[in-house]
């Protein structure tokens, strides 16, 4: 599963030992809570942001950061909410190797992978990109259990197949169970997926490129945030 989220007030900001950890909604959070510590930082303190959010806010941050003369990491995780709640998450780190080594004791309390991923921002495009993939493969799996259902065939059986299939993946295994059983608690909301789709699709406007699965997938989600469900999961789109 992809892109834990954390239960966590819309702003929230944890710090230990001069290392400060940002949780935050979205890229306009993150510089609120960047700008409002800005007189209060200095060389000693290590700022990581663990929200995903746009790559341009990424690279702002870590501009305003460093201008005070502190550090920055790019540092988005990713996992389940209950791979939150048991220290099991995967963290993705843009920035340097030594930033990372004296973060690490930090993020080893709450994570089973630490993952360095290149430069501040690098990490964030790739989470981006990863969670564009699990909506898509949801969608699709919503698709293939609407045309099941259609042809009165049990899902039990559209899940029987795929796990003998080379696509099944433990999203598939999380994702169609919930489908199947109506049950949408938010292991990972809507409204946050959505916005993720739409940093992706930002992203490759940018460069210029078509992007019809997150297209289709983006509008699927709108629909059904338009319909009240942004703060149930993701899966929620499998709903017909």
């Amino acid at each position: 599963m992809t892109g834990a989220e954390r239960v966590a007030p819309p702003r929230e900001v944890a710090q230990a030992a001069g290392i400060i950890q940002i949780f935050v909604r979205d890229s306009a959070a993150l510089l609120e809570a960047v700008k409002d510590m800005l007189p209060s930082l200095t060389a000693g303190h290590l700022v990581m942001n663990h929200a995903t959010v746009s790559k341009k806010a990424t690279l702002e941050a870590a501009k305003l950061v460093e201008g005070t003369g502190a550090a920055f990491l790019d540092a988005p995780f990713t996992g389940s909410k209950m791979a939150a709640q048991n220290g099991k998450l995967c963290y993705y780190i843009g920035g340097s190797d030594l930033l990372l080594e004296r973060a690490r004791p930090v993020l080893e309390a709450s994570a089973t992978k630490i993952m360095p991923l290149g430069a501040v921002g690098d990490a964030m495009v790739l989470k981006i990109v990863t969670n564009l993939v699990s909506s898509v493969i949801v969608e699709a799996v919503a698709e293939a259990a609407a045309i099941t259902q259609a042809n009165g065939i049990h899902l039990q059986r559209l899940l029987t197949a795929l796990e003998g299939n080379a696509n099944y993946s433990t999203l598939i295994g999380m994702k169609l169970p919930a489908i199947m059983n109506g049950d949408f608690e938010p292991h990972f909301s809507l409204r946050n997926m959505l916005k993720d789709a739409d940093f992706a699709r930002e992203l490759a406007a940018e460069a210029k490129l078509t992007v019809p699965a997150i297209d289709v997938t983006a509008e699927a989600m709108r629909r059904s945030l338009d319909a009240g469900h942004g703060d149930l999961d993701f899966s929620i789109i499998g709903k017909r």
